[in-house]
């Protein structure tokens, strides 16, 4: 009873910690923004920090896709984050499926072990 309320209440405060981090992430990140966009990419920001110290400076290459509008690189992106999303949900639950199996079989083990009797020559 102890220990599922302990597991609760640390559920709740990973929850609320979360919330709070979120929360200051976009208040100072829309405080320090300027121009039209509250939040842009590091890729736009030294792209144009880069072209205010040098402006006569050149790319080495140019992307082999560009995508149509920022929707779509909007999306993409969120494609790319979900499918990490589920690899690494499926690894987690993988090896929380192997551990759960692992301590049945243990105790399984152990049990059958009481009642064998005194270990013999195999």
């Amino acid at each position: 009873m102890k220990n599922t309320r302990r597991k609760t209440l640390v559920t709740w405060a990973l929850v609320v910690a979360l919330v709070v981090i979120f929360a200051l992430s976009f208040t100072l990140g829309s405080a320090r923004s300027t121009g039209e966009e509250g939040f842009v990419g590091t890729d736009s920001s030294a792209t144009s920090a880069i072209q205010e110290a040098h402006p006569g400076y050149r790319q080495w290459f140019t992307p082999l896709f560009e995508p149509a509008s920022g929707e779509v690189e909007s999306g993409l992106f969120a494609l790319q984050a979900a499918i990490g999303g589920c690899v690494l949900g499926f690894a987690v639950g993988a090896l929380w499926g192997r551990r759960r199996a692992e301590r049945a079989l243990g105790v399984q083990e152990g049990a059958a072990d009481e009642h064998a009797g005194p270990p013999g020559p195999r």
